[in-house]
């Protein structure tokens, strides 16, 4: 008889997602594994200031939050945990762990940490160095390896969106960190590890590791392994693939205040089936499904990850009513020969002040406060390298397509930012909005902003590939 499918629950699709998901996963119902993810590029960003503010900081302190009240069930129901909250700190998030579960009396509990995928000291180095003529990976078949646009030594390193040299910005890199795969999560449970904790990887290798680790697939298994890649995108977004942000159909999906997050019963031949737990809200249909398949794909004939290349047209989607919906049949082929890089880099500051403009010409206010600004910038010597204006009520989520009201509105809320290579001129543009409340236009009001605004460092993105053997992933398992 064929074994009983392996259960993984999704718990979390960003930091700021539902703390109390977790717990409903592991209470609602039988489940084996929970994987929760919280990165984004622009969290490691965010995580990487925290973490120059706080050596011990870094990581997403919204796990612990999750993970204490549900630490008891996890323990006694044998429910393995994966989670890629460590950010860019993930052994202090590890150790973080640690000392939740001592604290509650979970003396020998196995905590699993992956390290490696910070390579920010080593991009000079991979820059410099001389092709080896080989990676560590067999070639891959996909469009993934993209050559190298660099004719000189080293890595290239050139952002993958525009081509750019990576010398742009190599002064000012922040981070860098290196999409690990799921093959250092499988052995670390393999070590004993019941919670495991990595830094950056990509979000289906939550799902893909334990997996790994269960059934034992072999690495050159890419249907398999494409098969665990589908699976994880599913359940990686928290509530989406089980009513949670429906486009097709939002107003029928029940309970949304009580969403069941969405859980993939995975069996030994890779296919499974998608559903939730009966008694929590949400919906799990082909439609509801779709949706989420597609969520950042990019060609759906190679879903590239560093465990192999998944092709989302090979399998079939079958709704069985139920909240069940199975996926079958998925196609794969080798990974790519490269890993991505998340790059992130200080790109100059920012600041934005903001008005309310009453009725009447509510936007021949705002749109006059615009130019009275700039003249005032100009007066002073700000340097202003670029500005964006919403009329929110008006234009705030259109932009240029936003049609002309027909009517004129009641009020409007006017934001200007600003983008600065120089703090200072940043800083003397937030004193700028307050005296325009007795100098400037009439009509104005307390804004979308308290107080003066400060400025804010931008932090901006940098996508890169380097070969495989210049990421060296590092597993330990931590005890309680």
């Amino acid at each position: 008889m064929p074994s009983a499918p392996l259960r993984i629950a999704g718990a979390s699709g960003f930091w700021g997602d539902r703390n109390d998901a977790l717990l409903d996963q592991v209470r609602g119902g039988p489940v084996d594994v929970v994987m929760l993810d919280y990165l984004a590029e622009i969290t490691m960003s965010i995580l990487r200031m925290k973490k120059l503010r706080d050596p011990n900081g870094g990581y997403a302190g919204d796990f612990l939050k999750a993970l204490g009240p549900a630490l008891g069930d996890i323990v006694e129901r044998g429910v393995r945990v994966t989670t890629n909250a460590g950010g860019m700190n993930p052994r202090a998030c590890a150790e973080a762990v640690v000392k939740l579960a001592r604290e509650q009396g979970h003396a020998g509990l196995r905590v699993g940490l992956v390290e490696g995928d910070d390579v920010a000291e080593r991009l000079g180095a991979l820059a410099a160095a001389k092709p080896s003529g080989s990676s560590a990976a067999k070639p891959s078949r996909s469009s993934a390896a993209k050559p190298s646009r660099s004719s000189g030594p080293g890595v290239s390193l050139a952002n993958l969106d525009t081509g750019a040299p990576f010398a742009t910005i190599r002064e000012r890199v922040m981070s860098a960190n290196a999409y690990l795969g799921a093959d250092p999560i499988a052995e670390a449970i393999r070590a004993g590890a019941q919670i495991v904790v990595t830094g950056r990887c990509t979000d289906s290798a939550l799902a893909l590791g334990p997996l790994l680790a269960h059934y034992g697939w072999a690495a050159d298994d890419w249907d398999r392994r494409a098969a665990g890649v589908v699976a994880g995108h599913v359940i990686e977004c928290g509530g989406q693939a089980s009513g949670g942000n429906f486009a097709g159909g939002w107003e029928s999906v029940p309970d949304l205040a009580n969403l069941g997050y969405p859980i993939a019963e995975v069996d030994e031949s890779g296919d499974f089936t998608v559903t939730k737990h009966a008694g929590l809200g949400g919906r799990v249909s082909a439609a509801v499904v779709k949706e989420q398949l597609l969520y950042e794909i990019g060609d759906p004939r190679a879903y590239q990850t560093p465990d192999a290349t998944a092709d989302f047209t090979s399998f079939t989607l079958t709704d069985l009513g139920g909240d069940r919906v199975r996926i079958a049949g998925v196609r794969g082929g080798p990974a790519p020969d490269r890993l991505k890089v998340s790059i992130s880099y200080q790109d100059g500051w920012a600041n934005a002040v903001g008005l309310t403009f009453v009725w009447p010409h509510a936007i021949e206010r705002a749109q006059a406060t615009e130019r009275l600004l700039l003249e005032r910038c100009a007066k002073l010597g700000l340097q202003i390298d670029e500005h964006h204006v919403d009329w929110i009520g008006v234009n705030g989520a259109w932009g240029p397509l936003a049609p002309k009201p027909a009517g004129e509105p009641n009020e409007v809320l006017f934001r200007m930012a600003i983008r600065t290579r120089d703090r200072n001129s940043a800083k003397r543009f937030g004193e700028e909005i307050a005296p325009l409340v007795l100098s400037g236009i009439p009509g104005a009001c307390a804004g979308l902003l308290t107080g003066r605004p400060e400025p804010r460092p931008i932090v901006n993105f940098w996508p890169a590939l380097v070969p495989r053997d210049a990421v060296a992933p590092r597993i330990e398992v931590l005890t309680a």
